[in-house]
């Protein structure tokens, strides 16, 4: 059997901040590791370092200290720019509020990373047609000049799935996807997720719910800003 490699590595992660004479420990010696083709989700109160997680992992902001390796990379030291460069080619996004663009159509919005991806190089006719076949993927052939406005939660829900994978990340970060969605939209949000995992992404996912959890492999339970809990969720890759 061949060994999955890692797409995230945090060692020893630590995040402090000053607020007046008090330290605020964000994150306390945090330890994580997620393989390729992984879906994990990680849970905890308010408090517990969660979302400072995600931002470190997100490469939106670097730890204090500690080492943190991307898809082999080691990222824990790079400058606001290195960081922005890292996440338009390495990482996609996914949103509780969606984030989509205001009167700019489903095809405007996801050929949006890959007109900042410079390295890249596709022609304008290139950026369509990938986006056209993304949003064709995830049930939005029918959509795809649809503004935000003309859609359904869950259909900007998708448009935001179909943005975070126009770049091929190595990961998909997912922060309370379904967090807006009623039971029914949030479980169709989940089941495309779960099927883009079997067909090979990796996702991180940020929730509170326990039900959506359950959908992951594994959830990893943070709290005062350590790992105190991996519990595995019976699913298996294929």
């Amino acid at each position: 059997m061949i060994k999955s490699k890692p797409i995230i590595e945090g060692r020893d992660l630590k995040k402090f901040y000053q607020m007046g004479e008090f330290q605020v420990r964000a994150l306390d010696g945090t330890s994580i590791q997620v393989d390729e083709g992984e879906f994990v989700a990680i849970m905890g109160p308010s408090g517990s370092g969660k979302s400072t997680l995600m931002n470190v992992l997100g490469c939106l902001m670097s730890p204090t200290s500690g080492e943190y390796f991307l898809d082999g990379e080691d990222v824990s030291d790079l400058d606001k720019v290195e960081l922005a460069q890292i996440r338009n080619r390495k990482l996609g996004f996914i949103f509780q509020s969606y984030n989509l663009l205001a009167r700019t159509p489903a095809l405007g919005n996801v050929i949006l990373p890959l007109f900042y991806d410079r390295e890249a190089r596709l022609t304008a006719e290139e950026q369509q047609d990938k986006a056209i076949k993304i949003l064709g993927e995830v049930g939005l052939a029918d959509r795809i000049y649809h503004e935000p406005q003309e859609l359904s939660g869950g259909q900007q829900q998708r448009v935001s799935i179909a943005r975070a994978l126009v770049n091929d990340p190595v990961l998909v970060l997912a922060d309370e996807p379904t967090g807006n969605l009623d039971s029914k939209s949030g479980a169709e949000i989940m089941d495309l997720l779960v099927t883009l995992n079997k067909e090979g992404v990796t996702i991180v996912m940020v929730t509170h719910d326990p039900v959506i959890a359950k959908y992951t492999d594994r959830t990893i339970h943070l709290l005062d800003g350590k790992v105190a809990q991996v519990v595995k969720n019976g699913k298996e890759h294929k």
